[in-house]
């Protein structure tokens, strides 16, 4: 249902990445992996249109994304951008029901079957009872999780998620890990990125691992991430170490007195 060929992003007057390419499937998670400021936040937002490719394509069910009615590409793709702090006070519940802004009318307002798409959502990511609360006035982590609550109340065909685990303690990233693969379970197209490369090992039916703009390598996670691969993203030594049941973790060599 995604497509991108041959792709190059970035912005006015300056590319930061070029030549990705690869297609995602109804009910498939990728998981991409970067350096900080290696271009995983710039290449969503291209994937989103929100900014123009630099070369290549983006398709959408077939569709070129860029000639597509941005009222139906907010009807395809839901969007969790990294959390924020957020300027007004709306209650957790009025911020999750603005996911649901692409399914109404111009002057329409949320009704029944909104209002239980909304709740359904914040009770999955077991964040129901700061529904009334400000999101000005809830954690780091708190936000992020009615962030992935708005996006999941938009009921996508496919979820972009920018670091979705990012501030949240240990419990939250395993139901929110969780949640991503319930998703692809029930047909949506899931991409994310992340810095902890276990997360794609946990969720991802295949891994891009994003290294200065370019796909280094694109796979399922037990063939790309390697030792080699996470030295050339992270300048670290890693091993890779089996864990039972097929799973596998990575371990840093740090030196010890």
């Amino acid at each position: 249902m995604l497509e991108v060929d041959a792709l190059a992003f970035g912005f006015p007057g300056r590319t930061i990445g070029r030549d990705v390419s690869f297609a995602l499937s109804r009910g498939e998670v990728m998981c991409v992996l970067g350096p900080n400021g290696g271009g995983k936040t710039t290449l969503f937002r291209t994937l989103l249109g929100l900014l123009p490719p630099h070369g290549g394509a983006v398709r959408l069910d077939g569709g070129v994304l860029a000639r597509l009615p941005r009222a139906e590409v907010a009807r395809r793709v839901g969007y969790v951008p990294q959390a924020h702090a957020g300027y007004f006070a709306f209650a957790v519940r009025e911020m999750v029901l603005m996911g649901r802004t692409a399914h109404l009318g111009a002057f329409a307002v949320p009704g029944t079957r909104d209002r239980e798409v909304a709740d359904r959502a914040l009770a999955s990511l077991g964040i129901a009872h700061l529904a009334a609360r400000p999101f000005t006035e809830i954690s780091g982590g708190e936000r992020q999780l009615a962030l992935i609550a708005r996006a999941l109340a938009q009921e996508p065909a496919l979820l972009v998620m920018d670091e979705p685990t990012a501030s949240l303690d240990f419990g939250n990233q395993v139901r929110v890990l969780g949640r991503i693969r319930e998703l692809a379970a029930a047909g949506i197209a899931v991409l994310f990125s992340t810095h902890d490369p276990d997360h794609a090992f946990l969720c991802a039916d295949r891994a891009l691992l994003l290294a200065e703009g370019s796909a280094l390598e694109i796979g399922t996670p037990q063939e790309v991430i390697r030792p080699d691969t996470l030295e050339h993203l992270y300048h670290v030594s890693v091993r890779i170490v089996a864990a039972g049941d097929g799973l596998h973790t990575c371990l840093p060599d740090i030196a010890r007195p």
